[in-house]
């Protein structure tokens, strides 16, 4: 849909915190016909200084304020998980369409408000899984769709990360690990990029268990995940997630196999493309744009003028919201 039939989207982006000072926020000014015109932060001093840095014309610190702003057509949701269906289910009753950061809320119950809302209100929804644009995996899906490794088979993912929580207080630790923030732990906030690419490439998953744990005793959020999912296309999955490992024992990596070879590349560590088949191995690196989410605002902005389509919905964001719940849902039952 088309704001007041402009040529141009007006943005205003709801908490700018350090997600927006590069990863994302220029991105709103820089892509073509895009603009940003307007944000929000509850420090009113923050807000001041980050529009006043990044030349933006107003600043608020109350999200409805921004929101009933005449002058902005969509809102970007940049704040923590816990307020993203509130303000989102806000803002599309306001008029606004809506791109909303990951993982899509703290539940997919959340998610389905949401969605129900945009129904409602014929506003669109958008999240921020911008791995479906950036170009390794798009290389990735490329290879596997024009056949390099045959029939794809399974899928392995490994995330071991270091617990930088090990010496903090609890007041001094991120909000990750807050289950009453972000839903769970660190496992909702990096394996929805994982497992929302897979969905991208085979398709919805349509069967998933997982076993989740606190080793480590940091925090009351699992820090260890175990899954195993099968996508509508056949391709089976097996995933490991650990967030208190030593720095020696860090991995991260996704690998596809299939009949004829693999495909593995990093998630979060920008390292190479590989593909090995019975020819060997070959290599491919590639560089990511200065503002990562640029690729995913452009088609956002393009969909919104009638110009294009945008690989990430709230639809396809509520099914990897569903398959988190369930791979911690017997950990969070007491």
């Amino acid at each position: 849909m088309k704001p007041n039939n402009q040529n141009t989207i007006r943005w205003g982006i709801i908490g700018v915190g350090n997600v927006t000072e590069v990863k994302s926020g220029p991105a709103f000014y820089k892509v073509p016909n895009s603009e940003l015109v307007a944000v929000m932060r509850r420090d009113a001093e923050k807000a001041a200084d980050y529009a006043r840095r990044h030349g933006i014309a107003r600043w608020y610190s109350n999200g409805s304020n921004l929101i009933n702003d005449p002058e902005v057509d969509a809102v970007y949701i940049a704040t923590p998980p816990d307020s993203h269906a509130s303000y989102a289910i806000e803002a599309m009753r306001a008029g606004k369409s809506v791109y909303v950061e990951k993982p899509m809320a703290r539940h997919y119950d959340e998610c389905r408000e949401m969605l129900e809302v945009s129904k409602q209100t014929g506003q669109a929804l958008y999240v921020a899984y911008y791995r479906r644009t950036l170009p390794a995996f798009l290389k990735a899906k490329e290879l596997i769709e024009s056949g390099a490794i045959g029939k794809p088979l399974l899928v392995n993912i490994k995330l071991y990360k270091e617990a930088t929580e090990r010496n903090q207080k609890p007041e001094e630790m991120h909000w990750h690990v807050f289950p009453e923030i972000a839903g769970a732990g660190h496992f909702f906030d990096l394996a929805s990029h994982q497992l929302d690419y897979l969905d991208f490439v085979f398709g919805k998953i349509t069967e998933v268990k997982g076993a989740a744990v606190n080793q480590a005793g940091l925090y009351s959020a699992e820090d260890t995940v175990n899954g195993t999912w099968k996508h509508e296309s056949g391709v089976v999955g097996n995933g490991s997630w650990c967030f208190v490992v030593d720095k020696s024992s860090t991995e991260d990596f996704i690998q596809i196999v299939g009949e004829k070879g693999e495909i593995s590349l990093p998630c979060f560590s920008h390292g190479n493309l590989t593909l090995k088949t019975q020819s060997g191995m070959e290599e491919f690196y590639f560089e990511n744009p200065e503002h990562i989410s640029q690729n995913l605002v452009h088609q956002v902005v393009n969909e919104l003028l009638g110009k294009g389509e945008c690989v990430s919905t709230g639809e396809s964001a509520a099914r990897t919201s569903m398959v988190l719940d369930e791979m911690v849902k017997d950990y969070y039952k007491s």
